[in-house]
Parts: C-alpha cells; sequence; structure tokens
C-alpha cells in the first residue's frame, strides 16, 4: 500500500462530517499494466436528484520545502488518474486535496490559476485544524 499523506486522515472526517460516505482508502484500480491508489473514495446520496454523487480525492499536504516540485508530482498523479478513472469508473469524479493555506497563497498565483484552467483540475479545499471542506472548486 501506498504512505499516506499527513493530512489523510484530515481530509476523510472533513469528507465524513460533509455527509460522504467514504467507501474506500487506498482507492486501486488496475488498469494498463499498473496499479494506482487514489487515496479516498467516498459517495453521497443527492436527495433532489436521488442519486449517487462519487467523487475520489488524491490527498497533498504539501509539507515539504518546494510547493512547485510537489505541485508538479500532484498534477501528474491528477492527470494519470484521472485517465484511470475515465476507462475504470467513468462516474467517479476526481478531485486533488489541498489544504487550504496552500491554497490561498499558491493557488491563487497566476501561474497556478491558468494551469488549473488549462488541465480542468477539480480542488477541494480542506481545513486540516477543523476538519472541514472550505471549498469545492469544478
Amino acid at each position: 500500500m501506498p504512505a499516506k499523506d499527513l493530512f489523510h486522515g484530515a481530509v476523510k472526517r472533513s469528507l465524513q462530517n460533509d455527509g460522504w460516505d467514504v467507501t474506500n482508502e487506498d482507492y486501486r484500480l488496475a488498469f494498463g499494466g499498473v496499479d494506482i491508489y487514489v487515496d479516498i473514495a467516498a459517495e453521497k446520496l443527492i436527495c433532489a436528484e436521488r442519486e449517487n454523487q462519487k467523487i475520489a480525492v488524491e490527498v497533498k499536504s504539501f509539507l515539504k520545502a518546494s510547493t512547485i516540485s510537489e505541485f508538479h508530482s500532484a498534477l501528474g498523479q491528477f492527470i494519470n488518474y484521472r485517465v484511470v478513472l475515465r476507462y475504470q469508473d467513468p462516474d467517479r469524479t476526481l478531485y486533488l486535496g489541498v489544504p487550504i493555506n496552500i491554497y490561498e497563497s499558491f493557488f491563487k498565483l497566476e501561474f497556478t490559476k491558468i494551469i488549473i484552467y488549462e488541465q480542468e483540475l477539480k480542488i477541494l479545499v480542506y481545513n486540516p485544524e477543523t476538519e472541514v471542506i472550505e471549498q469545492w472548486l469544478n
């Protein structure tokens, strides 16, 4: 099993606090000769539509010295995972889990905003201290 990011538990509890049912941790997808593991898979019943919304979240803590290096790594993972999900679980939407302090600083830079737009990243902004989802960016 892959190592969990430091804030994995906080994101899991944030999702649960928001009404999500965490159905899987280290959500395994086998595709094209490789195994990948997305950190969290979750579902939520949308009452108005009477159907399930399914997501996967790749949790990132961004605690290392080089935020740009961590962003490069996270972006590569996100793109790879999104491709595999389109083939293996097309009803599930992938989100990149980002702590609020990194979102409010690095993710507000023009460079990062352009990459998010160009790569169509979906972002889940979480607060690791309060275990609350601060924002969903689609």
